[in-house]
């Protein structure tokens, strides 16, 4: 498959709860309000899993989650990426070693950038999206899908 390079990408964020008290989502949505302002550099919320480039991932992974969580991943174009945030979703957290639980988001799909805390601050949650996003900018994306984004 030829590959080819893309000059310029705005980001897509998909965020999904696997099972979080809300805490880190609260502070996820807190960092995509005009305060922290993420569409400057183009990041903003995807309408569908199939477009997204980045899912941003909160709460330790329950079981049911985990087969849910699979599936989102798998429907996502590549490039795709996967940022866990909260102690919950990096390690499980407080509920690490539950019955229902699987653990962190780890143990159901790659992760590429964690942000730990209980919650994260905004901050850190921008500041790790900035950093998919240089990721992003050296991502190599699949010849076909280049062509259709041209096309659009």
């Amino acid at each position: 498959m030829t590959r080819v390079k893309i000059v310029r990408y705005s980001p897509w964020l998909v965020h999904f709860n696997t099972g979080a008290c809300n805490g880190c989502d609260i502070e996820v949505l807190a960092a995509i309000t005009p305060l922290y302002d993420p569409e400057r550099f183009g990041v903003k919320l995807a309408p569908s899993i199939r477009h997204g480039d980045i899912l941003v991932v909160t709460g330790g992974v329950t079981k049911k989650a985990a087969t849910r969580l699979k599936r989102l991943y798998e429907q996502m174009p590549e490039p795709k990426f996967v940022i866990a945030v909260g102690a919950c979703g990096c390690s499980g957290g407080v509920f690490s070693g539950s019955y229902a639980m699987v653990s962190g988001v780890d143990k159901v799909v790659p992760v590429d950038m964690y942000v730990p805390g209980c919650p994260p601050r905004p901050e850190a949650i921008l500041h790790a999206i900035l950093k998919l996003l240089e990721k992003l900018q050296r991502a190599e994306v699949p010849k076909r899908r280049a062509e259709e984004v041209a096309r659009a």
